[in-house]
């Protein structure tokens, strides 16, 4: 299943990153992104409340279970061993850092899940590789911009990279012509006010966009 998951990231290049839904509402922003062409969704944990891991566990469960075989969810946001093993009970496919932890990139691989620890500076990006991350999350790159995304990718080509941070629907193409494999996309697809409006709509609409800009590179 691994080698599967690395495949079809490579093939859809976009995962969508939904923070702070509840369960009811991120099986609505399933719905839409399915429907505008996204197949990953990234349902993360909210590290200033653990009271929630709970509910982000259901969430990821919830939606594995509703797109099996159609729907790719992983998890984000996660930090610890611990938290890995919580994602991987609930369904997770793959496991989403902001930061290079070689503990989690061990207990992701060992769990046979896909490991994509997050990191900005070459150096980074090679500790996570070595490590044995499968994909290196650049982050945060949208302040950087594709600049820094040509420059950095140019001597370590041999990472398979994501662009994430600051990415929407206009700007992928210009990271994926930069050197990055793939990119997630958060607050600009999964807008919060879009699914407290239940404008899911919308959702639908951007992911049709960010799908076609990506396809075009």
């Amino acid at each position: 299943m691994r080698e599967t998951i690395i495949q079809k990231v490579l093939e859809h290049k976009a995962i969508a990153i939904v923070r702070g839904a509840s369960v009811e509402d991120c099986l609505k922003v399933a719905d839409a992104l399915y429907e505008g062409g996204i197949r990953f969704m990234e349902i993360t944990f909210n590290q200033k409340n653990p009271d929630s891991f709970k509910d982000t566990a259901a969430a990821i469960k919830g939606v594995s279970e509703k797109y099996a075989g159609k729907m790719y969810v992983g998890a984000g946001t996660v930090t610890t061993p611990e938290l890995v093993e919580i994602a991987a009970n609930a369904g997770a496919l793959y496991i989403i850092s902001p930061d290079t932890n070689p503990d989690v990139i061990k207990k992701t691989r060992e769990l046979g899940l896909v490991s994509m620890p997050g990191a900005l500076t070459p150096s980074e990006v090679l500790l996570a590789h070595r490590s044995g991350a499968d994909f290196v999350k650049l982050f945060p790159v949208g302040t950087l911009g594709a600049a820094y995304v040509k420059a950095l990718c140019a001597p370590i080509s041999h990472v398979k990279m994501l662009g994430v941070g600051g990415v929407n629907e206009e700007n992928a193409a210009d990271f994926m012509k930069a050197g990055v494999v793939g990119v997630g996309v958060g607050g600009n697809l999964a807008n919060k006010k879009w699914i407290d409006a239940g404008e899911f709509h919308k959702i639908t609409e951007t992911a049709k966009k960010l799908v076609e800009n990506i396809k075009n590179v």
